[in-house]
């Protein structure tokens, strides 16, 4: 559950060498968006939630919140969070870790349409201080992504 799960799924994708690492913490959009000197909203942070038995991760961009209307609509019941304890052995990440990439088994990722008004987006890489710059078709393509929502709010 770290860093190295994704640098192993990047390597093969032949972008390894691509993934930033800090020396300060990036496990939040504010923390994030210093360390890498850009604005809090290309910062395209994972949120995690239960779906009935079924687990999912949300991209969006790092001003977006989820519209509950939205989500509801979307799948049917009211969002619900996973907790700091389930988020690592569920997802396979910690919290201020978690990304789309190389997720566990069986754990659904959506991105959002809050995400696609930038060119390049920088989403976490397993760690508390690490990202990677990545364009909105190489998110596509990299992240393990069942398609586009909108459910955020900005």
């Amino acid at each position: 559950m770290s860093i190295e799960k994704v640098r192993k799924y990047f390597k093969k994708e032949g972008i390894g060498g691509r993934i930033l690492e800090f020396d300060v913490s990036s496990a939040t959009v504010e923390l994030a968006a210093r360390a890498l000197n850009c604005e809090p909203c290309r910062i395209a942070k994972t949120l995690s939630f239960h779906v009935g038995d079924r687990v999912i991760l949300i991209v969006l961009a790092g001003d977006a919140k989820i519209d509950n209307k939205k989500y509801k609509a979307q799948f049917g019941m009211k969002a619900r969070m996973l907790s700091r304890e389930e988020t690592g052995p569920l997802v396979g990440y910690d919290v201020g870790g978690i990304c789309p990439f190389a997720v566990n088994e069986g754990v659904e990722v959506y991105l959002d349409r809050s995400l696609k008004r930038f060119q390049t987006v920088y989403p976490a890489c397993g760690s508390a201080n690490s990202a990677i710059e990545l364009t909105i078709p190489e998110l596509e393509r990299y992240a393990c992504s069942k398609g586009w929502v909108d459910l955020s709010k900005i």
